[in-house]
């Protein structure tokens, strides 16, 4: 068995207001926190232990994961008082590993959703004898990411800052954001000061002489740290362009989850997620959008490629296209909000009561869906729109507590 790692401390500064509230490693992607999906692949790949290297709001991820027991492993948790940057949050972490010095660990960045096939890097990783390897992906336009050129063998013979020419483009490989280091390579990262392990930990590897290799994967990869990116993730799993045990229901346009209700002549498509206890109202559009957990969208609204935060409210016959609206906000009547504008966050209405006029049901007059066997939708024709548990799907919560309760400080 293997053991892991996971960065999980950032601010997701980029992924603003979304993460105002919900540390982006446990924004609901496809339904449920995105560390769900990774969970569950590293222990299909056999990780049997995992430990979270959390800084940013670390309070809320063991009330959610627990012990790990339901996603198939033992989950530790590393905090940080202070930012230690990646290769001083590895180092950090590593004290909580219980593996030898010559096994290998691997190290997961903790906003990437990827597909790669975990089980042949890391037997490229016993084979190459090498202290680390890193998967690597191809993309189209390399500008954006720093490159790393490998050799015949998969010798990893640079790491290049971005490039800024294009002559300076000298291979379309990047880091994916993985990695397979064997524990005694982690034991010499310096302890309890920052560290950069992209900057400092593998040039410095390099220019020892050491063993770095790394795996081109042609499967499945995107970087979250974008609203754009973190709406394509969502759709992408909930269409099934990307596979995870660990989605709450059987791939199709839409996600809709425990108790939300969506009016029959709505049209949520192209993989949106509906969470709980939300409303989509009558004649609504909602395209490839996340709709958080007591959000509505009110009657003939149109959402398209956007993120609804907790209780917002968008007015009917609003129009979004590549928004994002933040926990409680409310979005006027007949609005038009277009690429890239992001709404700030909005006070949560009373104690959060269900039955509180400022609450998140204001059109009652909306057509309601039976609810379903534990409080799921009913499947069947009577909506395209709803689905039930296939027998045999592992479940997990759909969106942690603190996302239905926490309130802004």
């Amino acid at each position: 068995m293997t053991q892991a790692i996971v960065l999980a401390g950032g601010k997701g500064t980029r992924l603003r207001p979304m993460t105002v509230n919900i540390p982006k490693p446990m924004l609901p992607v496809g339904g449920v926190p995105y560390l769900a999906h990774l969970m569950t692949r590293a222990a299909a790949a056999g990780v049997d232990r995992m430990v979270l290297a959390t800084c940013y709001l670390a309070e809320v991820f063991e009330p959610y994961f627990g012990d790990g027991s339901r996603f198939g492993l033992r989950l530790e948790y590393a905090v940080e008082e202070e930012p230690l940057g990646t290769g001083g949050a590895i180092r950090f972490a590593a004290d909580r590993l219980t593996c030898g010095p010559a096994q290998p660990v691997l190290v997961f960045n903790g906003d990437v959703l990827s597909g790669a096939d975990l089980p042949r890097l890391l037997d490229r990783h016993r084979t190459a004898a090498a202290d680390v390897t890193l998967l690597l992906t191809r993309v189209a336009d390399p500008r954006a990411f720093g490159l790393v050129p490998t050799g015949p063998d998969g010798a990893v013979q640079a790491f290049l800052e971005k490039p800024r020419t294009p002559e300076e483009i000298v291979t379309d490989q990047i880091n994916a954001g993985c990695y397979v280091f064997t524990r005694s390579v982690i034991d010499r990262i310096p302890a309890g000061v920052p560290v950069s392990v992209e900057r400092e930990t593998f040039p410095g590897l390099l220019a020892d002489d050491a063993r770095v290799f790394g795996v081109v994967d042609p499967s499945y990869w995107l970087d979250l740290g974008v609203p754009a990116a973190f709406v394509r993730a969502s759709a992408d799993l909930v269409r099934g362009v990307v596979t995870s045990a660990a989605l709450p229901g059987p791939p199709g346009e839409s996600l809709v989850l425990r108790d939300a209700v969506v009016d029959v002549a709505a049209r949520p498509h192209g993989g949106t997620c509906v969470g709980p206890r939300a409303i989509v109202g009558a004649s609504a559009e909602v395209e490839a959008s996340v709709i958080m957990a007591d959000a509505v969208i009110g009657p003939g609204a149109v959402v398209r490629r956007s993120v609804i935060g907790v209780g917002a409210r968008i007015g009917a016959g609003a129009v979004l296209e590549d928004a994002v609206v933040g926990d409680y906000a409310q979005v006027a009547p007949d609005m038009r909000l277009g690429p890239g504008t992001r709404v700030e966050p909005g006070a949560p209405p009373p104690s959060n009561r269900r039955d509180d006029p400022a609450g998140a049901r204001p059109w009652s007059t909306t057509t309601r869906l039976e609810a379903g066997p534990a409080g799921m939708p009913p499947a069947g024709p009577a909506s395209s729109h709803t689905h039930s548990h296939p027998e045999g799907r592992r479940r997990f919560p759909a969106v942690p507590q603190f996302l239905l309760a926490r309130r802004l400080s």
